[in-house]
């Protein structure tokens, strides 16, 4: 059952809920985890990324060009080409352009979901029954500790989709991690923000649906499905204590 159908059939009431900035992509070759799941239904008006066929490999024979996420790397490679090749031939790519990038000490990251914020200083006595206890408002410990385990649900789930190409729907076998290890260099506090790739100002959302179409070659998600809200909510939680600045590139 896909990760999709899990959150409909089992979704327990979460609390209403990472630019991913000018993506400074550096990634891993991994390859992308197993699932055990199906791959998740297309988003009710979504539409297939176009791939781009037909474009010539260095065998001369027909390929399938692939986009990283910095909007301007790009190889072509035969179809079928396994996804960690792929992520290897980008980011070949990407490095002889930016030598003095961080990618190596972002891959080294571990690869552990930050946790939520510890809300126990909000827990209130209990009141004393004298007949007219007021309650309303009053904060248990049963309430901050259902709090930070259903907001790390949330983001563990994204955390699963984020690093699996078979739940992000990829054609091609290709992972977010491939450019974002960890979810590094993401950058969510950033956004709103003009994206030079979108021409517009843009939403994490945005981003994530631009990236699914090119290096991830999925179909993009609705603002609604599952999937889109728990890798949001992983995004934002391993970028926890940073400050908002809208429209900082």
């Amino acid at each position: 059952m896909s990760l999709k159908n899990r959150f409909i059939m089992a979704r327990p009431a979460l609390a209403a809920l990472l630019s991913l900035g000018v993506w400074s992509c550096g990634g891993s070759a991994q390859e992308p985890p197993k699932s055990a799941s199906e791959k998740p239904p297309a988003s009710a008006g979504s539409t297939s990324p176009a791939p781009a066929q037909g474009e010539k490999t260095a065998s001369g024979q027909g390929g399938i060009e692939v986009l990283l996420c910095d909007g301007k790397t790009t190889t072509v490679v035969p179809e079928g080409t396994p996804g960690t090749a792929i992520a290897g031939a980008l980011m070949a790519q990407w490095l002889r352009k930016n030598p003095n990038s961080n990618w190596e000490a972002e891959e080294k990251e571990r690869h552990k979901l930050v946790p939520a914020a510890d809300n126990s200083k909000l827990v209130t006595p209990a009141p004393v029954l004298t007949g007219q206890a007021q309650t309303y408002g009053r904060v248990t410990e049963q309430d901050v500790a259902l709090w930070k385990a259903e907001s790390e649900r949330l983001a563990t789930a994204g955390s699963r989709v984020f690093h699996n190409a078979d739940e992000l729907g990829s054609t091609i076998a290709v992972s977010c991690d491939m450019c974002h290890p960890h979810a590094a260099n993401t950058h969510p506090e950033t956004y709103p923000k003009f994206q030079a790739q979108l021409g517009r100002v843009a939403l994490l959302r945005d981003m994530i649906n631009w990236c699914l179409e090119h290096p991830v070659r999925a179909k993009p998600m609705s603002a609604d499905d599952p999937r889109m809200r728990a890798m949001e909510a992983y995004i934002y939680a391993q970028r926890k204590g940073k400050a908002l600045d809208y429209g900082r590139h």
